[in-house]
């Protein structure tokens, strides 16, 4: 199992920019899919971004490519969301998630594996 503890979520206006961290631990080998979720009331979770920890190959939804960068630190125990020119659309609990699983049902396709390990999740609030 692996443990995660999400952190760097608040209120911004439109436009502005904040970097959620992901502190993980309970790693046993690089063979771990790394992901992004959001959910706002109402809605549905979706996934918004996923890396593979042992190739860095990522993947991102439709809905924030080229505003959001998915990454982790050297050691690979920290999974970061930098988002940039955020919507009101965006407002919504984020998730960081893991699963144990192969690199291509990681990033290759827009189907999300099934995450094992979740953490609790941090607030983003964007307003107009």
């Amino acid at each position: 199992q692996v443990q995660l503890a999400e952190s760097g979520g608040g209120s911004v206006q439109t436009g502005g920019s904040l970097r959620l961290s992901c502190a993980a631990s309970g790693y046993s080998g690089d063979s771990f899919c790394m992901g992004w979720f959001r959910q706002a009331p109402g809605k549905e979770r979706e996934g918004v971004a996923r890396l593979y920890r042992g190739s860095d190959m990522t993947w991102y939804a439709d809905s924030v490519k080229g505003r959001f960068t998915i990454s982790q630190d050297n050691a690979r125990n920290t999974l970061y969301l930098q988002m940039n020119n955020l919507k009101p659309e965006d407002t919504a609990m984020y998730y960081c998630a893991a699963v144990r699983t192969i690199n291509r049902a990681c990033v290759a396709g827009p189907n999300n594996p099934t995450f094992r390990d979740w953490g609790q999740g941090t607030q983003v609030t964007v307003s107009s």
